[in-house]
Formats: structure tokens, sequence, C-alpha cells
């Protein structure tokens, strides 16, 4: 059975750690970076089965929507086109607004579409509680255990369990170093943040009203229902920090699904079948005393011999070679590479 809620699928970004597959003309949505199917469409898919077609609403620019108009209207669901990229923070007060003005009173979920979540089953089982929670008035939080000393990821600090069977935050930390990390590890109380909320729409407008001093000059523009100018007033911030580390009352449940961030190319080891020397490859590839690497090929087939630990992509006529660490920082590594060539070119 349905929920009885709205969910907003967050689909913004293209996605520039997997250059040069991701491109502005097939964002990492439309990858098939989890399984055969593009990112989106297994999003979609979770969400349909989450609350029904008529009350999932897919959160994007308008490029990326038509980008994604196939999939959509496979799925049968309507998308909330955004007038400009300002960051989850301003996307989800608006998403919140447009469907408050639909249904009074109304639960909403929001996720985002790059995220693995395995099986659909166990999130419907995850969600039922945080809903509970945010008919009680919180703001809940889907907090995943840890099960490595993970830096690439936020965490959020458990305390102690209210009425609906949810625990109450103390505190988020973003992507803490490696001893902390293993600290957090330990204790038991921490949970990775898996950027999976749900709250009444009505409670997160309120909230942000009262905690999110970056969209203070935009509530007149959101309260006549002028998006654009609301966008525009906005300021750039993450939903994380304008609103849920500075609201009181936050809880979380824990997820009961097999959950990832897919956010760089390493990740597809974990999303990825691997092979017996843990190599992930996708298309052609032939490895010989080869481990843990991660191979993407589009166009040609790869031969990989005696390395480990590499990402090897080939698509859209590009090459991308790299230890496996540096996956997280290949878009500051690709800023610095346009910096540097525009700074190069001789003057006009």
């Amino acid at each position: 059975m349905h929920l009885e809620a709205y969910c907003a699928v967050l689909a913004g970004g293209i996605g520039r750690r997997f250059w040069p597959a991701s491109t502005p003309a097939r964002p990492k949505q439309l990858l098939p970076l989890a399984g055969p199917d593009p990112l989106i469409d297994d999003t979609l898919a979770r969400a349909v089965a989450l609350v029904g077609a008529p009350r999932v609403r897919v959160v994007a620019a308008e490029p990326l929507v038509e980008l994604m108009r196939p999939s959509l209207d496979a799925a049968g669901v309507d998308a909330l086109v955004e007038p400009g990229a300002r960051g989850t923070g301003p996307a989800l007060v608006w998403a919140a607004s447009e469907i408050e003005r639909a249904q009074p009173g109304a639960l909403m979920i929001s996720m985002h579409a790059d995220h693995r979540i395995e099986p659909v089953e166990a999130l419907h089982e995850t969600l039922r509680p945080a809903l509970r929670a945010a008919r009680e008035g919180y703001l809940c939080c889907v907090g995943v255990r840890p099960d490595r000393a993970e830096t690439g990821f936020g965490y959020l600090e458990t305390g102690r369990e209210t009425t609906s069977g949810a625990r109450e935050v103390r505190r988020f930390v973003e992507k803490p170093g490696p001893a902390r990390a293993r600290e957090y590890l330990k204790s038991g109380r921490f949970l990775w943040n898996s950027g999976i909320f749900a709250w009444r729409a009505a409670d997160l407008i309120e909230a942000a009203r009262r905690c999110a001093r970056e969209l203070q000059g935009a509530w007149p523009a959101l309260e006549r229902g002028d998006a654009e100018d609301f966008f525009a007033r906005a300021e750039p911030v993450a939903i994380d920090v304008c609103v849920m580390e500075r609201a009181e009352r936050v809880a979380a449940v824990e997820a009961r699904f097999a959950w990832d961030d897919l956010g760089v190319w390493s990740a597809l080891l974990r999303a990825r079948q691997v092979d017996e020397a843990g190599n992930a490859s996708v298309g052609s590839a032939r490895l010989l005393d080869a481990a843990d690497n991660v191979v993407w090929t589009e166009s040609r087939r790869a031969t990989v011999i005696g390395v480990s630990g590499l990402v090897i992509v080939e698509a859209n006529g590009e090459l991308l070679v790299m230890p496996r660490e540096e996956a997280a920082g290949l878009d500051a590594r690709l800023r610095k590479i346009d910096t540097d060539s525009s700074s190069s070119e001789p003057p006009r």
C-alpha cells in the first residue's frame, strides 16, 4: 500500500565527479551507475512504489527536466521546474510550499536521484516510523548505520528515543576526518545522514522561516507564489545547513535498507558486482593481473594489465585515468584545469 505522503525527488546537477561520462547533455541521473537502468529510472520506480505516481514531484531546472522527460513520462510523474540553482535549501522549501498549496497539512518525503537503495520494501518500512515522527512535528532524517570509517559522508548523532520510535538528533557533523570517523564508528551513536527526509510540508516551511536566514529576503516572493523571484532572492544553501542543523525538533530513524551515495567513481565498487579480483567494470574490458579497479568504457574495449586501485573511464571522446583515492577530488581538479586553461589563452 502507498504511504500517505508526497515525494519530492531532487534531481538537479550534472555530477561533474562522474566526468567524462556525465556531461550537461547527459547528466549523472541518466547514467546506469547502480545497474542496467539510469539512476533516475530506478529512483522514480522507488518513489512511485512509495506514494503513487500522482504524488511524486521531480525537482530540477528546465534543461534537466527536458533531458529526463522520457523517464518522467514513462513513470507518469510531474516535475517542479526550478527557476535557478540555489541548492537543496531553497529547492525543498519551495517544493514544500507547492505541496502545501496542493494539499494543506500534507506529509512530504524528500530523496535524491543518485542513491542506491535496496530493497524498496525496506525503504517503505523505514519511512513508516519516519512519517509517524513527522506527524508528531519532527523534521525526520533517515540515518544509515556505518559499516566503515567513511570520511565522504555527513553524520548525525542520535539521542533519546521519541514516542514514535525515532531518536532525537543531537547534532550534525559534515564529512569528518579519518580519526573522528573511526571514533563515530565505534561509538554506536552516530549514523550517516542519507539525505532522505520526512516532514509535514508546513513544518518545514515554518522551520525555514525561523532558522533559514539565507532565505529571509525571499519570503514575500514565496508567499505570493512567485517562484522566479523567490529563487532570485534566496541565497544558495543546503537544507542541512539552513534548517536541519538549526531546527529544534529534529529526529532520525535508522535505515532498514542497503544504501549508498553514488557520489564518485570509486562508489561503483560497492554499487556494482565485482569480479574475483575486486574489479568493477561496465562496458567492454579485459583485465589481467589487475585488482580493485573501476573500468567504464562506452565505445572501445579496455585492456587493463598489472595495475590496481585505478579509475579508468572512456566516454564522450575522453579518457580519464586516476588513482581511486583521487575520485572525491575530481570536480576540484577539473575546475583547476578549466581555470588554468582559460588563464593560459593568448589575449585577443
